[in-house]
């Protein structure tokens, strides 16, 4: 990455658009220090999230009797819980895999959109659902430096 095509926005390093693509390692070497940071920061966010999504698909194959309660409360049926495992896991699977962790952003996004549609719907609360959709998107866009190009930054 040549310093001359990095325009600094904020606390970024925005790359031109005609540099939006896979980063080598020599080209991570160059990212800034405040902006390794932030891809850690980004890591670690998106480490927890997948503790947590990943506990719960295992939590929902393992099923028993917490879950059918809890699934009957939502008035989903006991054979939706293999399918959403399923549909959890590979969704994680997306986000933790570099090269489709935007399209798993996607994924997870649209998980918990239909989380907090269900949860809605019986008067539940939802504002941690919420949280976590806002969460997906803030490790993957600090993980994920060809983002920043793409982000609409305020200019000055």
């Amino acid at each position: 990455m040549r310093s001359e095509s990095v325009a600094k926005v904020g606390p970024y390093f925005i790359l031109s658009s005609n540099e939006i693509k896979t980063m080598s390692s020599a080209d991570q070497k160059q990212i800034p220090n405040s902006n390794r940071k932030l891809v850690w920061t980004g890591r670690v966010i998106s480490g927890l999230l997948a503790l947590a999504f990943g506990m719960s698909g295992l939590m929902k194959l393992k099923g028993g009797a917490e879950f059918a309660e809890g699934t009957a409360k939502l008035g989903l049926p006991e054979s939706m819980r293999i399918p959403l495992a399923i549909l959890e896991l590979t969704c994680l699977a997306f986000y933790l895999f570099p090269p489709t962790s935007v399209i798993g952003a996607i994924l997870l996004s649209g998980y918990m959109g239909g989380a907090i549609c269900t949860h809605w719907r019986v008067g539940d609360a939802f504002p941690v659902h919420i949280v976590i959709g806002i969460l997906i998107w803030l490790g993957v866009c600090l993980r994920e430096p060809r983002l920043w190009a793409v982000i609409p930054w305020r200019r000055r």
